[in-house]
């Protein structure tokens, strides 16, 4: 059985600079990644990189800690299962 891990990302943070973490996301074959006009987490999403993780926003300062905050959260699911 495969178990991936869904992954949002509000298009105005995309264009904010997490667009390089969802391309990356998107060659991993353990990740359903999306893309929506809104998350519906606008306070965080204003003010920093985020992405929604199986429905639980994950937050950076930067796109480099999103990816590596996003990989680690992934870790404990993974590890659940």
């Amino acid at each position: 059985m495969v178990i991936r891990v869904n992954i949002a990302f509000c298009v105005k943070n995309l264009a904010k600079g997490s667009e390089k973490v969802r391309q990356e996301l998107l060659k991993d074959p353990d990740f359903n990644v999306a893309e929506y006009g809104c998350t519906s987490f606008c306070g965080i999403c204003r003010n920093y990189y985020v992405a929604i993780v199986n429905g639980k926003p994950v937050k950076a300062d930067s796109p480099e800690e999103l990816l590596d905050n996003i990989y680690d959260y992934a870790d404990t699911i993974f590890d659940e299962m």
